[in-house]
């Protein structure tokens, strides 16, 4: 995608070899190029959320193993190889939500162990992570195109009218390497000279929708408007949403979805106003040896300080955070929810649309049959 004009990844090989990211902390107020020399800065940039999105932490995970393997132990192969998996294990523990980041650490590993020698597996470890990068773009850009056809579905019936889409939290390109899920037919819409608006729920507590989906919209041109997100349900129930795609963090075998908390809600309320509801992901969002969301996903709970305290830019321009509730008011912090698979209208990935249900998947992707 572009910005001012010129294209970015979320996530890129700099000319001098750097491992470069945009800092989305820094955003909407700043656009911010950080460089990731290490697995410890890797680490902490997917824990604190300097890079964020499943498929964008799946890649960065990817490419902290290649960094990995330029730093590991070089006096024998089996000192290497333990070292690299030590560091396997840390990015592992980073976010134990979205299934992208084990899905990309064990692509790794297993392309690690094609090589021979230790020079061999330097160079295989960061075509790997390339692979992995090119390969989310890709698929998010096909994901773009099979839920444009939902939205020139909805014109059809709306001739000559704008087509209402609401979204939850961010999955757009900051939260893949390019393109994005849930904002990826949107994009591909607004591409297509198709009159599209958006409802962009704020997502708190982290503010994904007000700070990041909205800043992405609006570099794209895309009309929108940020609610609240509480709104969603009353717009639903006034005939102001066509359609909603939500983005995913794990996807389970029989259609179930973890997603960023607040997802369930708007999936209850659309199934109550017949709101058609759907989510996009690439395939490596699907986590195949699971078979029910609410018992087997596990859930993220992060630091109460992200409930307590909030920030923004001042009316002199400053960015501050400020808290919102009383000195001695705990918080608790769940990152997501799961929406069960009977209020999905459908899932949409890079091999198509199906119904939320196992034999509809596997009708998808056969090779998981077994």
């Amino acid at each position: 995608m572009k910005v001012n004009g010129k294209s970015y990844r979320t996530i890129w090989i700099n000319e001098q070899g750097e491992l470069n990211v945009i800092n989305q902390l820094r955003l909407p107020h700043a656009f911010e190029v950080s460089t990731l020399s290490n697995v410890d800065q890797v680490c902490e940039a997917i824990s604190n959320m300097i890079v964020r999105g499943a498929g964008l932490i799946g890649a960065t995970a990817a490419y902290g193993l290649w960094l990995a393997s330029t730093q590991a132990p070089t006096d024998s192969i089996d000192s290497f190889n333990a070292y690299i998996q030590n560091q396997a294990s840390r990015l592992q523990a980073t976010r134990p939500t979205a299934s992208n980041l084990a899905f990309a650490i064990k692509r790794q590993l297993k392309q690690l162990e094609k090589g021979i020698t230790i020079a061999e597996k330097i160079t295989l470890a960061k075509a790997g992570a390339q692979e992995i990068a090119d390969e989310d773009a890709h698929f998010c850009r096909q994901i773009g195109q099979h839920g444009l056809d939902l939205i020139q579905e909805i014109t059809i019936s709306k001739p000559g009218k704008i087509v209402n889409i609401l979204t939850h939290c961010n999955a757009g390109w900051l939260a893949f390497v390019d393109y994005g899920s849930a904002l990826s037919p949107i994009y591909a819409a607004h591409d297509a000279g198709i009159p599209v608006h958006v409802w962009v729920d704020e997502t708190r507590p982290r503010n994904q929708g007000a700070s990041l989906t909205a800043w992405e919209l609006a570099c794209h041109g895309v009309s929108h408007s940020l609610i609240a997100d509480n709104v969603g349900g009353h717009l639903m129930q006034h005939g102001m949403v066509d359609i909603i795609f939500t983005g995913a963090d794990r996807v389970t075998r029989n259609g179930d979805v973890a997603n960023k908390i607040g997802t369930y809600l708007k999936a209850l309320a659309a199934k109550d106003n017949g709101v058609p509801f759907y989510i996009a992901f690439p395939s490596s969002t699907i986590d195949f040896s699971l078979n029910n969301g609410l018992t087997q996903i596990p859930i993220e709970e992060r630091s109460e300080e992200e409930v307590r305290i909030i920030s923004g830019k001042l009316s002199n321009g400053e960015i501050a955070s400020v808290q919102i509730c009383p000195d001695n008011t705990g918080a608790r912090n769940w990152g997501f929810d799961v929406t069960p698979a009977r209020l999905i209208t459908g899932l949409v990935c890079e091999r198509g649309i199906c119904p939320a249900t196992e034999s509809a998947l596997l009708e998808l992707f056969p090779e998981q049959t077994a």
